[in-house]
């Protein structure tokens, strides 16, 4: 019993080359921060797409409430220019939109917004009716639609970001 208790001692005591040796936790701890490191990365590139396919939802957002605004108005409220074959481009006020983050906080992005009401030749009808004003004996020409582009954009790691929504405005 004695020779057996001193054996085991031998093979896994102090006295023993069995273990873990200050070499292996050294290669051990490295490869564990190698692998923090890696993982920190692909967090923080995951953030960042995050950010930048939210921003450009909202973006899409602002774009298609202005241009559900200006249908509801209908074409002839949209200011176009005076003679038939020019384009117009107005620049609209700033919209800044807000969503909580996940880990606490909130984030937001300024978006600016520049409308394009594109050439009305395309859309008028000079054809004469009994509803329309004449001048000279010549009918008025008569819009009856307008093509406008809604151009949206935002700033987004030290460059600017936007997108362009068409549509037509009856």
């Amino acid at each position: 019993m004695k020779n057996m208790v001193k054996n085991f001692f031998k093979q896994h005591g102090l006295g023993s080359k069995v273990g873990i040796g200050i070499t292996e936790v050294l290669i051990a701890s490295m490869v564990l921060g190698f692998m923090c490191v890696a993982l920190n990365k692909l967090q923080s590139g995951n953030h960042e797409t995050y950010l930048r396919i939210r921003g450009r939802d909202a973006a899409t957002e602002v774009a298609q409430n202005l241009l559900d605004s200006l249908r509801s108005v209908g074409a002839s409220s949209v200011p176009s220019h005076s003679e038939a074959d020019k384009d117009t481009t107005f620049v609209i006020g700033d919209v800044e939109r807000t969503w909580d983050r996940g880990l606490g906080g909130k984030a937001s992005i300024k978006y600016s917004r520049k409308l394009t009401v594109y050439a009305k030749q395309d859309y008028e009808v000079i054809n004469e009716s009994k509803y329309e004003n004449t001048r000279d004996d010549k009918p008025l020409p008569h819009v009856y639609a307008k093509q406008v582009d809604v151009e949206v954009s935002w700033p987004f790691k030290g460059s600017t970001q936007s997108i362009t929504v068409s549509g037509v405005i009856r």
